[in-house]
């Protein structure tokens, strides 16, 4: 597992962008998993950038994304559809048919769950995978105690994660109690992982997740028996981690 340390977010998020443009450049195919939330918003926008200026293409790329409400249209603002269209897919030239999110509004849960971890299996799976750190340690929609051998399923999100995303939503009580999210197992199959960690409230858990035991009580610990890890923190998630 590879530390970077950063200045500060901006710094960070800068990084992630150049690391992620990398593998872009680099690669004639390239299946990118993301994530959402508030902590790779600025390496989106950084992504966007450079798109702009630079005119780097993404008809190479497909893209996964590791988690979806359920009970949210793709329409509505707090979905992580609209979130992708918003800060990313609009801004770059990524074909509309390869980007690929959990439906939530899917008739059969449990069936969408089957095809989505089909879908990745007949894209060759994940090449790298972009996560951030809950303050629980979870990683996409896995809370404490899921099995570290789960594929993508349905979620009961504890309070911890509903008051934690209720900062995107207008009232708490509007907060998805559920979710799809694909599974540590899955998340664990992609052949390199891009975590990204930021502020003094994620300082304790990556504290934990750099020095703790692996444990499912703790779902990010398993990232310590992944052999392609790069961690990018900024100073604040970093202080008091012995590094």
């Amino acid at each position: 597992m590879k530390v970077i340390r950063t200045k500060n977010y901006q710094e960070m998020s800068k990084m992630a962008a150049e690391f992620i443009l990398n593998k872009i450049n680099s690669s004639s195919k390239l299946t990118l998993g993301l994530a959402t939330g508030g902590t790779p918003v600025q390496t989106y926008h950084y992504l966007a950038q450079d798109y702009r200026e630079h005119q780097t293409s993404y008809q190479h790329v497909t893209t996964f994304n590791l988690d979806e409400y359920i009970g949210l249209a793709k329409s509505d603002p707090n979905s992580y559809h609209y979130y992708m269209d918003k800060h990313f897919f609009s801004k770059v030239n990524i074909p509309t048919n390869q980007t690929f999110i959990p439906n939530g509004l899917a008739e059969n849960l449990e069936m969408e769950c089957y095809e989505y971890d089909e879908l990745i299996k007949k894209h060759h799976g994940i090449d790298l995978q972009i996560l951030g750190l809950g303050k629980n340690g979870h990683v996409g929609f896995n809370e404490p105690g899921t099995a570290f051998d789960q594929h993508t399923h349905i979620v009961e999100l504890t309070n911890s994660t509903i008051q934690a995303n209720a900062r995107f939503f207008n009232d708490i009580n509007q907060v998805p109690k559920r979710a799809i999210t694909m599974g540590i197992g899955s998340i664990m199959e992609s052949k390199e992982i891009l975590l990204l960690v930021s502020g003094t409230e994620k300082n304790e858990a990556l504290n934990k997740l750099l020095h703790g035991e692996i444990d499912e009580q703790f779902p990010a610990s398993i990232l310590n028996q992944h052999e392609n890890v790069t961690i990018i923190a900024d100073e604040d998630a970093i202080i008091n981690t012995n590094l």
